[in-house]
């Protein structure tokens, strides 16, 4: 069943990614990253690299973190129920079979699309800091999730309401997505809401570079909305794991101006060298 689903979810991403490619992107970009990927790899490798080691790590920890959590976490799913109450429910308003089903295409597809195309976006810019800065701001939101899902442990209010979400949970309209979500998630990962903030993470991004992709924002803050509501809609995030998710994507976003170097090798070179107490050697 996970395979079929994976193959599923790839399919729809592999005609997602390719057209948007054509209207966002443009042949000039593709043309100049054709003959320029080699040396824009070379100077974003160490970032690559980071990401996917943090990547491995939450994938090998997501197996273990559950029973550390029990052993050392803080149980807050009563406290968040006391403090939202039933406000969650106010999607009841405008439950559909059809808002359901959108819902949940954006939670799964929708939020798959929004993290892939980024990166095929920003890498084709010469300039690689922003492309540096996206992968950065990922890798900084999942180690900072983690460690918030271990200290956290708190149930969504599908869990804590199921009555009052019959009828428009994610498995009950789609049960084939369980096997794909249980993959990366466990019910009492709710706080914050990573696809909130990875989300909101990207959203911020394509308001930076509108300027480079005009098109591309306006999508992109669309789509990253209705990621954060299909999680409080599907019932799966509370109102405050979505204010938690954006406030780490502020964060993360920040931070990753800040941790990314601003300044080519080559001007680091020269800055360094004009430090040095001793004469440089003339060419």
């Amino acid at each position: 069943m996970l395979a079929e689903v994976l193959t599923q979810l790839a399919l729809v991403i592999s005609i997602l990614v390719p057209v948007s490619v054509v209207v966002f992107i443009g042949r000039e970009r593709l043309a100049r990253t054709r003959s320029e990927w080699r040396s824009r790899l070379r100077t974003a490798a160490p970032v690559i690299a980071v990401l996917l080691c943090v990547l491995l790590i939450n994938r090998v920890a997501r197996q273990t973190a559950p029973e550390l959590s029990r052993q050392i976490g803080f149980h807050l799913s009563g406290a968040f129920y006391d403090l939202e109450g039933e406000l969650i429910l106010i999607f009841q308003s405008i439950q559909t079979p059809e808002t359901t089903a959108y819902f949940s295409a954006i939670y799964v597809y929708g939020y798959t699309f929004l993290l892939i195309f980024p990166v095929i976006a920003y890498f084709t810019l010469s300039d690689t800091r922003i492309f540096r800065r996206l992968l950065t701001a990922y890798a900084l939101n999942y180690s900072i999730g983690l460690l918030l899902y271990i200290f956290v442990i708190a149930y969504g209010p599908r869990n804590m309401m199921p009555a009052e979400f019959a009828g428009r949970m994610l498995y009950e309209t789609n049960p084939q997505y369980q096997w794909l979500t249980s993959e990366v998630n466990a019910s009492t990962n709710v706080f914050p809401s990573l696809h909130t903030s990875m989300s909101a993470t990207v959203a911020a991004f394509a308001w930076k570079t509108r300027s480079e992709f005009p098109k591309w924002h306006l999508i992109a803050v669309v789509l990253a909305v209705s990621v954060a509501i299909s999680t409080m809609y599907l019932g799966i995030h509370w109102g405050i794991d979505v204010a938690a998710g954006t406030m780490l994507a502020a964060a993360c976003v920040d931070l990753s101006d800040r941790l990314v170097d601003r300044w080519s090798v080559a001007e680091l070179s020269e800055q360094f060298a004009d430090r040095l107490p001793w004469p440089q050697k003339q060419e």
